[in-house]
């Protein structure tokens, strides 16, 4: 069982290969396989930078903002609202799969464990933690197909619905949506009581 949310991603795409991932306007649908390839090619371009003390984010209102969080978790990087933007050539731009980080992400295996911090005060651990407590209550699975507001990507409770569907293996599928309901996923980020 992962651990971790870089082990999360990794598996989820051993298990699911071309299992449907993420669905999203002018990319079509992305397997699990392609899924954690975009990542790491973000990931890749990121750990190529040098890494800013309040960590990174991205809030371009394109599915690349979820990949960018994807790649900062794999990475071991802490994501951070008020942390550096990531430069849009490394979201499929010219730094996008850059060589130059391939070989630092790969070296992160051994270093990211659970007790390394991601974001909102959390570690990967913990956020493992939340991520089975709220999919024992949604009960999704890889089945479980979830349509999500794109015009909502960068808020929490919709990021915390991305992880969700990532946990459990099911297919995210942005787009143009009036009305969703956010309550199961508010909570995701506040700190314990």
């Amino acid at each position: 069982m992962a651990s971790t949310l870089r082990d999360l991603l990794i598996q989820r795409a051993a298990r699911l290969q071309d299992r449907p991932a993420l669905t999203a306007p002018d990319w079509g649908t992305l397997s699990y396989a392609r899924l954690r390839n975009r990542a790491e090619g973000v990931a890749f371009g990121l750990l190529a930078e040098p890494h800013p003390t309040a960590g990174w984010f991205s809030s371009t209102g394109t599915p690349w903002d979820w990949m960018a969080e994807l790649a900062v978790a794999a990475s071991g990087l802490a994501w951070d609202p008020a942390g550096m933007p990531v430069p849009p050539e490394i979201l499929g731009g010219s730094r996008f799969n850059l060589d130059a980080g391939r070989g630092l992400y790969h070296a992160r295996e051994q270093t990211v464990a659970e007790d390394t911090p991601f974001a909102a005060g959390l570690a990967h651990g913990e956020f493992m933690t939340r991520l089975r407590r709220l999919n024992r209550i949604l009960e999704w699975d890889h089945e479980s197909a979830v349509e999500l507001p794109l015009a909502r990507l960068g808020e929490p409770p919709l990021r915390a619905a991305l992880w969700s569907l990532l946990y459990a293996g099911g297919h995210a599928i942005l787009q143009s949506l009036p009305v969703w309901n956010p309550t199961p996923f508010e909570e995701l980020w506040l700190p314990e009581r």
